[in-house]
């Protein structure tokens, strides 16, 4: 499957940038929040952002407006979403609020459209069953910050097909990312090499062998 046009939910900070990759990497992207102000400042961020790797010589003025160029918006999931071949789900990190959000993706999108969640710890199984085509569904965990950040974690779930994680993988790498894939489990790889490094710095400042700074 050739991805060529993606919706991706949610402007926050995570949402705004993987909307960034997804433009830069050549895709017609509409992206989606509650309303016009969420909207408005999801856009000022990414602007913002585009602006400040201008000027740090990283990225030129024709790219970044080709990016811009690429980006529609809107406040309601069936518009943004009823020509996505891929639909990216970067809303709240709470599991009824990821399941509203697939069930809506689900019952708009057209019957080819791939769900992706950007969930960095609850499990794909779950988010999935709320829709119609959990093999269509998958987890895509940008780490912070997405648009600079090479690595992405693809989570597969138990229904997810090969032919959904084959096209999210080239999708991946076209937009200039690295992917490992990882089964469906609480914390996927990241999370779980980090907690026990945080946990370790606790009990070496417990046991006085360095200050916190």
């Amino acid at each position: 499957m050739d991805i060529q046009k993606v919706c991706v939910i949610g402007m926050g900070t995570m949402g705004s940038q993987i909307g960034v990759v997804c433009a830069k990497g050549g895709c017609e992207t509409a992206m989606v929040d509650i309303g016009p102000d969420q909207v408005e400042q999801g856009l000022t961020h990414i602007q913002s952002f585009l602006k400040a790797q201008e000027k740090k010589g990283r990225m030129d003025p024709e790219t970044q407006n080709r990016i811009l160029s690429l980006i529609t918006t809107h406040t309601d999931i069936p518009q943004g979403v009823k020509e996505a071949d891929l639909v990216i789900e970067a809303v709240y990190e709470d599991i009824g609020v990821k399941r509203d959000t697939f069930r809506r993706m689900d019952a708009a999108s057209p019957g080819h459209t791939l769900l992706a969640s950007n969930t960095s710890t609850l499990w794909i199984a779950e988010i999935a069953a709320a829709t119609h085509r959990p093999e269509k569904c998958i987890g895509t965990h940008f780490l912070i910050p997405a648009a600079l950040t090479p690595l992405v974690e693809v989570v597969k779930g138990p229904a997810t097909a090969e032919e959904t994680h084959d096209a999210i993988i080239d999708f991946l790498r076209r937009c200039g990312k690295e992917t490992i894939t990882v089964a469906d489990s609480p914390g996927f790889v990241i999370n779980r090499l980090y907690l026990p490094l945080v946990n370790e710095a606790f009990f070496a400042l417990e046991t006085g062998l360095a200050s916190a700074e």
